[in-house]
């Protein structure tokens, strides 16, 4: 049943949209999107073809990148005065690597209501679709786009302990995926997910090592917008020789739970293996 006007209050509502399938919407998305005073969209344009397709006439307001502090203060105020108004961006769910955290943020600090309204992500699209069984994930969006500094940020991340998931655009993603074939374990798996939900969606997995040659082997395979997934590192075997002598020296001195909390700082290992080598030092 349709949600009844009356019970939808004055608020920002957070519209989730198709990534590609139009069928994809919720049914709540669009009674929200009839519902709106305004439906507030990174690209009008876009927008208007989706709204058309269900058959909804709703006002447009442009909130993009370029203007979003100046959009979220029309909000703001249209919202104080009693609207409803529904931010959208071009695909997915607005302000994870899209425009609409400030607008977001700025109703919300005026104290006014800001009301999710889930539906299509391409993030939980791609992972629930990887395979990957890793129980730690971690979203990074998308990454420098100068090499430099895309290799630090790679860098940065090739320690954790988690599954890393990745944007990239078609005129990158060649050099990204290199990179991170380049710094991170070979042995990690990679799955490249393409278009999800669109005509030419593809989903592969492969170990890391070989996502350079897969991707070049085909030219339609850089195209479009992918999400890009690294599994986690795997369990290292033991500590390095020098975390142990940290370790062991700390422990001789301090009690077990400090010991090894100072070993992770000094380190930077793992404090769940630090803990358990402490066990059986104790325990020796």
């Amino acid at each position: 049943m349709p949600e009844p006007l009356q019970s939808m209050p004055p608020a920002l509502y957070v519209v989730a949209t198709p990534l590609g399938n139009l069928a994809d919407i919720t049914l709540r998305a669009l009674d929200v999107l009839r519902a709106a005073d305004f439906v507030a969209a990174e690209d009008t344009r876009h927008t208007r073809r989706l709204l058309d397709h269900h058959g909804i006439a709703a006002r447009l307001l442009a909130a993009h990148q370029h203007n979003e502090r100046e959009a979220a203060a029309a909000i703001v105020a249209a919202i104080g005065e009693g609207k409803r108004v529904a931010l959208v961006s071009d695909a997915g769910t607005p302000a994870v690597s899209d425009p609409g955290a400030r607008i977001v943020r700025a109703v919300s600090e005026a104290g006014l209501r800001v009301i999710p309204v889930p539906g299509p992500s391409a993030l939980t699209a791609a992972l629930s679709a990887s395979g990957l069984g890793d129980e730690r994930v971690l979203f990074c969006g998308f990454l420098p786009a100068r090499a430099g500094t895309r290799g630090e940020a790679i860098e940065a991340l090739k320690a954790l302990d988690a599954a890393l998931v990745f944007y990239e655009a078609p005129h990158r993603v060649a050099e990204t995926v290199a990179d991170l074939a380049a710094r991170l374990d070979p042995r990690r798996e990679m799955v490249i997910a393409r278009e999800l939900t669109k005509l030419f969606e593809s989903i592969a997995r492969m170990p890391l090592a070989d996502a350079p040659a897969w991707l070049a082997a085909d030219p339609n395979r850089e195209r479009g917008e992918f999400v890009l997934l690294v599994s986690a590192p795997a369990p290292r075997q033991g500590l390095p020789a020098e975390a142990d002598r940290v370790l062991a020296a700390l422990l001789a001195e301090l009690p077990l739970k400090q010991a090894v909390k100072l070993a992770a700082q000094i380190t930077g290992e793992p404090r769940n293996a630090l803990y358990e080598r402490a066990l059986s030092v104790k325990g020796e």
